[in-house]
Parts: structure tokens; C-alpha cells; sequence
């Protein structure tokens, strides 16, 4: 590789690091910026129009967003980004979905399933599909109670789904004795819909009561490791696709060879990964 070459590669590394950057703490017309930058400079690179499409639709800005998309497409017919997105933007320009006026950055630490305390749960009785449409990965949920069932919610207190029985009685029991529980989506998709659940408090009446028993001898397991989140955030790829388990008593089976892979990876991404992400 010639020199240039290589000052060009580490432009695009730095510069790629930077939007991630921005997209992470919820900086969306900062990521605008950062990647019509780059796209600047490289206006083949398609995962840079990727990135600009998820920070126009954080915005609202949808018009933006499918033209960013679309682009994306014509640069790669097959990119799976690009074709979900543009489905998604269709549905919420559609349905007139207002976003989020403050977008919060997102906290990599709620994709750590910890044992006894955090659990993946796959929702049913799903809302249609454009109310799906208007979740994404790395939102918060909010968890109700109603009779015998534990509700899902977006946080505009509008119905997503139900947590299955074998999970919904034992964290029911354990809300009203006195637990809290944060609730935040992993992947979401016409017909899917998971997510994480966490124990927040523990009230002293429930010591000793997990929250998600398991068989598991790990105390702490990465559900989506550092370097998947930041392709999430570029966006929207395969945490839809991957296969799970989330029984009871179980911690969740990672199936995917790719998980295995990326769970043992350090914040520093090699030069083939971050030119991926």
C-alpha cells in the first residue's frame, strides 16, 4: 500500500471513529456533519451513508434519512441496511412518528446480561407493525403491570407487547414486593421483538430472590459486545437476525459464530473491523 493509500485509510479510520463517537452520546447533528464529511472525501463509502441515514432519522428528518439510504443502496444493491431502513422510513412517514425530542446516548452497559440480575426476554402479542416501526434498538421500554400480564411500553406509554408467562409471574411478584427493573430493546423487526430487562433496586424483602435464575457459573456475560453495538449504531444490521434462547433458567445462548467471536474483543478495533464498523 502506498503511502497516500495509507494516509487515506487512516483518514477514514479516524474520521469513522469520530462519528461513532457522536452517535453513541446522542450527538445527532454533530454525526450529520461528521459523516457528510466523510462522505466528502469518499462519497463511495457506503457505511458512511448508513450512518448518515440512522442520524437523520434520529432527527426526524426522514426525507434526508431515505435519501441517504437510498444511496447507500445504489452503491451496494445488497446492503441489508439500507433496504431495512428505507422499509422502516416508509412506515413512519406513514404513520406521522414523532421523534424523540431528546435523544440519549446510548449506554453500552445495558447490553451486559449479568446472572440473577439482567435477562433477554422475546416479547408476543405484538403491536402492528408500524408501531414496531418506531422502536429501535438501544430505546428504552417501560415494564406495567396489568392483572396477570407485565405490559411492554414505549416511552410514549403506547402498547409493544407482553413479557412471556414463564417470566411475567416471577417479576410481578418480585415489582410488587418492592423491585425495580429498567427494560431497554435489542433488536426489533416486523415480527420481533426482544429485549433486555435489568434489576435496578432490590428491596430488602426480596434478598436472596433472583430476578432471572440461572444454571450458568458466570456472574457477568456481554449479551452484544462493544463492537457489535457500534455496527448497531451504523446501523441496524444483524441483532435482528441473531439466534438466542432466553428460557428460563438459562443464561442466553449466543448461537451466532460472529458473537463468539466479538465477545472476547477489546475496545481497540483492528484496522479490518473499523473499516466494517
Amino acid at each position: 500500500m502506498s503511502y497516500e493509500k495509507e494516509e487515506q485509510a487512516r483518514l477514514m479510520r479516524q474520521q469513522s471513529k469520530n462519528a461513532i463517537a457522536l452517535a453513541m452520546e446522542g450527538r445527532w447533528r454533530e454525526a450529520v456533519e461528521a459523516n457528510k464529511a466523510i462522505i466528502d472525501n469518499f462519497p463511495d463509502d457506503v457505511d458512511s451513508f448508513n450512518r448518515l441515514g440512522r442520524a437523520y432519522m434520529e432527527l426526524g428528518e426522514y426525507t434526508a434519512a431515505s435519501e441517504a439510504y437510498t444511496r447507500a443502496r445504489q452503491l451496494d444493491p445488497h446492503n441489508n441496511i439500507a433496504e431495512k431502513n428505507l422499509h422502516r422510513i416508509a412506515h413512519l412517514i406513514e404513520t406521522g412518528a414523532i421523534p424523540e425530542e431528546n435523544a440519549s446516548r446510548v449506554e453500552p452497559n445495558v447490553f451486559i446480561e449479568e446472572t440473577g440480575k439482567a435477562g433477554v426476554v422475546k416479547l408476543f402479542h405484538l403491536a402492528p407493525k408500524k408501531d414496531l416501526a418506531r422502536v429501535d434498538a438501544g430505546d428504552r421500554v417501560l415494564l406495567k403491570i396489568a392483572d396477570s400480564n407485565l405490559v411492554v411500553e414505549n416511552s410514549h406509554n403506547e402498547y409493544l407487547g407482553l413479557i412471556e408467562l414463564r417470566h411475567s409471574q416471577r417479576l410481578i411478584r418480585l415489582m410488587n414486593g418492592g423491585n425495580q427493573y429498567s427494560a431497554t430493546v435489542i433488536s426489533v423487526s416486523d415480527d420481533n421483538l426482544a429485549i433486555i430487562i435489568r434489576e435496578t433496586y432490590q428491596h430488602p424483602s426480596q434478598f436472596g430472590q433472583l430476578s432471572f435464575p440461572s444454571k450458568g457459573i458466570n456472574n457477568i456475560r456481554p449479551y452484544v459486545s462493544d463492537k457489535l453495538l457500534r455496527r448497531r449504531l451504523e446501523y441496524d444490521d444483524s441483532l435482528t437476525d441473531l439466534e438466542y434462547t432466553a428460557d428460563s433458567g438459562e443464561d442466553v445462548d449466543l448461537l451466532s459464530e460472529e458473537i463468539t467471536e466479538d465477545s472476547g474483543d477489546s475496545d481497540e478495533l483492528g484496522e479490518e473491523d473499523e473499516q466494517e464498523v
